[in-house]
């Protein structure tokens, strides 16, 4: 029999500890600014709720190759610490000091000296290995100018597609691209590594274009030549991904893609999407749900919910939005900024608000099959 853990591909919200790897190559002569930029981002750290401990390592093999884990007590906290604004500025002296870097997060399966039957969730453990398709997602998102929409709708959707071929590992699957208001959202697949994706997008003469054609519709100023306003700029865009979940069995035909935005009341961004997360493991385990698949982004009180589904989105609006179930309109509206006008209660209310968090899409691009 097929288990829940089996179709969820990840999920911040297993209750599990987390071990954060993070692998720095420092540029020659780093080594005692980078320690003084350290010591402050650890005693910064240590004060984060959630927080256990952190190590810091150099390699006995090249000095300028260094290497901090962390653990923390599960997921969400330390997404809300390293998503924040704080944690923005608080790493701003380590990028001068750093060549390349590369982060790595990891929910604790299992320790030495446990017992070898399973453990319970509770004792801050993955209950069991998720089986996964290969696939990593993630979502960038940033805000344009009030009356810039149209314009930067038509250059996002204008661009000539970058290679799909990364390396040897890695390949861009799919990239969906939507818009909610001035709200630009744009969701990535990747087999393989994520980094080194984005790298490669990053260096496409036509990729770099339209980038360099939507600066000036911007909210917030960036100058991609200037390495560090760029990596600020893609560090505040980024969308994680906290949840994916995907129903037995081959993807159907006549799947249609929905990108659906929530903002949340302050400080309620994790519940919000904690919440999505348990009604879309329910679709997944029902048979008759027309929802294919689900990928949750969260970031702050923004929440966007990626679902695949057969059929039109308001078939059953009350799955697509993520309320089907006693209490759960009730719940969903006190987690909600715009959750004031009274709970929704019938189809046609629930349609209305489902209506008004759908994005626009504005391109939706596969990569074709290898040969």
């Amino acid at each position: 029999m097929t288990t829940l853990s089996e179709r969820i591909s990840q999920s911040a919200f297993d209750g599990s500890r987390l071990r954060v790897v993070l692998l720095l190559d420092l540029h020659d002569g780093a080594q005692k600014q980078f320690l003084e930029a350290y010591e402050h981002l650890r005693n910064q750290v240590a004060s984060v709720p959630g927080h256990i401990s952190d190590q810091l390592c150099q390699s006995i093999e090249n000095p300028s190759q260094w290497l901090i884990t962390s653990e923390w007590e599960s997921a969400p906290p330390f997404l809300a610490w390293v998503n924040s604004e704080e944690h923005v500025e608080t790493v701003q002296p380590l990028h001068s000091c750093v060549r390349d870097t590369r982060s790595l997060r990891f929910s604790v399966l299992r320790e030495t000296g446990q017992p070898a039957v399973a453990p319970e969730p509770h004792k801050g453990l993955q209950a069991a290995p998720r089986v996964g398709d290969g696939v990593v997602r993630h979502a960038l998102t940033f805000t344009v100018k009030p009356g810039s929409e149209k314009k930067v709708a038509k250059i996002l959707a204008g661009y000539t597609s970058p290679a799909a071929h990364v390396d040897e590992h890695t390949r861009l699957r799919r990239t969906s691209l939507f818009m909610h208001g001035n709200r630009v959202v744009r969701a990535i697949e990747v087999h393989g590594d994520l980094l080194a994706a984005l790298r490669h997008v990053s260096q496409q003469p036509e990729v770099r274009a339209v980038e360099e054609a939507i600066n000036p519709y911007l909210e917030q100023d960036r100058d991609l030549n200037d390495p560090n306003s760029a990596r600020v700029f893609f560090t505040r865009a980024a969308l994680p991904a906290v949840h994916h979940v995907a129903a037995d069995g081959q993807t159907p035909a006549d799947v249609n893609r929905h990108a659906l935005f929530y903002q949340a009341k302050d400080g309620c961004g994790m519940a919000l999407a904690r919440l999505l997360a348990g009604q879309d493991e329910a679709a997944a385990d029902s048979p008759s749900s027309p929802i294919v698949s689900s990928t949750i982004f969260q970031r702050d009180d923004i929440v966007v919910r990626l679902i695949d589904l057969t059929g039109p989105l308001d078939a059953r609006p009350a799955l697509s939005f993520g309320v089907e179930g006693p209490h759960k309109a009730a719940t969903l509206t006190r987690l909600l900024a715009d959750g004031k006008d009274g709970v929704p209660v019938s189809d046609e209310e629930i349609s209305g608000v489902l209506a008004r968090s759908d994005m626009h899409l504005i391109t939706d691009r596969s990569a074709a099959p290898e040969s």
